[in-house]
């Protein structure tokens, strides 16, 4: 197959991939994204530009009710136009943990403490455009404590079982990454206890 139209051809041996900073400017900030316009030195020495977002970070939360089910929150994404499914999250407050943001988030979206948490892996849902880092945080033995949130956020709290969410994943209802991910990382929870199909 010919390479033209498709740039240089990569050599046979591997390519270091790292790309060098050499220029930055600040295109937007706002009260939560920091846009960027930088200009990088590629691997062959040759330059391109990067345009991508600075994230303070966020915390997605998986909670746990004492009957077994876990939280799904409905809301309307603004920039999709449409409601979402998904678990509750939100994002870090400055030198804030995934822990404390986690607390202080599910007593804003649900109206619960949870007496438990447990950090269970981190994921980064937006490489291509943003250097975002998510916790996900299981948070168990909750009890009922709400405090007043966002003005501008309107949340409707949904209950479900783990085979109820799944099902949702299926059928096209949640397409939310860090919802998908986070079930994916209960699954094993399920699993190890012995739960998994209950």
């Amino acid at each position: 197959m010919s390479s033209k139209g498709r740039g240089n051809p990569r050599p046979s041996f591997i390519m270091k991939f790292t790309e060098t900073q050499r220029t930055t400017t600040q295109v937007f900030k706002g009260k939560l994204l920091d846009v960027r316009l930088d200009t990088v030195e590629l691997p062959d020495g040759r330059t391109a530009t990067r345009e991508y977002i600075l994230h303070q970070g966020a915390v997605v939360m998986i909670p746990v009710l004492p009957d077994g089910k876990i939280v799904l929150v409905k809301q309307f994404r603004y920039p999709i136009g449409r409601v979402m499914i998904e678990f509750p999250a939100g994002k870090l407050d400055p030198g804030e943990d995934y822990l404390t943001t986690a607390e202080r988030e599910l007593k804003e979206e649900i109206g619960y403490r949870p007496g438990r948490m447990t950090l269970l892996g981190e994921l980064e849902p937006c490489v291509g455009y943003s250097n975002e880092r998510m916790g996900i945080v299981l948070a168990e033995d909750l009890t009922a404590d709400s405090v007043p949130g966002d003005e501008d956020e309107w949340i409707e709290v949904m209950p479900v079982t783990f085979d109820e969410a799944l099902s949702l994943v299926w059928d096209g209802s949640i397409t939310d990454s860090k919802t998908v991910a986070g079930l994916f990382w209960y699954s094993k929870v399920l699993n190890q206890s012995g739960l998994a199909g209950k």
